[in-house]
């Protein structure tokens, strides 16, 4: 079961922030990890409290946050950025 990943608008504008190397692994991740797999909530953790609902996945420093859609095969990244920044 291949997923889909696609990105909100907020989130390619700050991919398209990062640097090269960071955005890079983001996008790679994202593609080969999460996309071919049979379950992506095996690879990130559950959030809460206002962000109840979405899923986190780490890349090095960096956090995507994501809403699945398991009823059309979607993961949509809604935002990303540095682990110290994302949550606030």
């Amino acid at each position: 079961m291949a997923w889909t990943i696609e990105y909100s608008d907020t989130a390619l504008k700050k991919l398209e922030k990062l640097d090269r190397k960071s955005a890079r692994a983001i996008a790679d991740y994202m593609d080969e990890r999460i996309a071919p797999c049979d379950n992506p909530r095996d690879f990130g953790k559950a959030l809460t409290g206002s962000l109840k609902g979405r899923w986190r996945f780490r890349v090095g420093d960096y956090r995507v946050i994501c809403s699945i859609r398991e009823e059309r095969l979607i993961v949509l990244v809604i935002d990303l950025g540095h682990r110290r920044e994302i949550y606030r």
